[in-house]
């Protein structure tokens, strides 16, 4: 399953180097207030979530992305230590339906748009105010979103891959009892993470409030080599 699943190499790594997003759903409008959209699931109250497998973590410590360092020196607020809280969520009905609320209002709020064209530099990650951000950007405010809803900070973590197209890309993972799910804005509905056709790179470590973990095997010789020779994800 680990293999088959995570399908990580050496090979992957020289991708990384480049920056940028994979090409997202076009947004518009505003997020709504999740309070405001209750009227609209209640039909809906007893959504079942599709399967997910819970993801397998490595004890591999994965270089910290550049654009998260920047972020988290400018929202402190954002990048507690994780204390007591649970790194996992219970998939309840109501959690559910806020996770897909969250990743569709999300996607419609915000309009694609890279960070040497909105920023003036490279790798930028925010929670956009304007209207406008990149991969990293919308999965930072879908976090924030979640976060200001109550849920725990460690059960939701920022992960890179690589799509089917050899993009590199950034989305949010949701660690619950029943499996790890993924808000990207690449699509609307929320799947588990074994559902999307993604090589998984490496994602934030619920124990650390800074760290990393690599997502592979802990044992295999050419995934820790290739780790060795640079940063990962460091260019965007």
């Amino acid at each position: 399953m680990l293999g088959g699943a995570l399908r990580i190499a050496g090979i992957f790594f020289v991708g990384l180097m480049s920056a940028g997003c994979a090409s997202p759903m076009s947004g518009v409008g505003s997020i709504a207030p999740l309070s405001s959209q209750a009227s609209a699931v209640s039909a809906v109250a007893s959504a079942v979530a599709p399967h997910a497998d819970t993801m397998p973590d490595s004890q591999i410590v994965a270089e910290v992305p550049a654009g998260f360092v920047s972020f988290c020196t400018r929202f402190p607020d954002q990048c507690k230590k994780p204390g007591d809280a649970p790194s996992t969520i219970a998939l309840t009905s109501a959690n559910w339906l806020t996770l897909e609320q969250v990743n569709n209002s999300v996607n419609r709020a915000i309009r694609p748009e890279d960070d040497e064209k909105h920023y003036g530099r490279a790798e930028y990650w925010n929670i956009p105010t304007d209207g406008y951000g990149d991969c990293e950007d919308y999965a930072l405010t879908k976090r924030k979103a979640l976060l200001d809803a109550g849920f725990p900070e460690p059960a939701l973590r920022i992960a890179i891959v690589l799509t089917w197209r050899q993009e590199r890309h950034a989305v949010l993972t949701v660690t619950t009892d029943h499996g790890d799910y993924v808000l990207d804005n690449l699509r609307r509905d929320v799947v588990g993470w074994d559902q999307d056709d993604y090589q998984w790179i490496e994602r934030q470590d619920p124990n650390r409030a800074w760290g990393w973990v690599a997502l592979g095997k802990s044992t295999d010789p050419t995934f820790i080599a290739s780790i060795a020779q640079g940063p990962i994800g460091a260019a965007d």
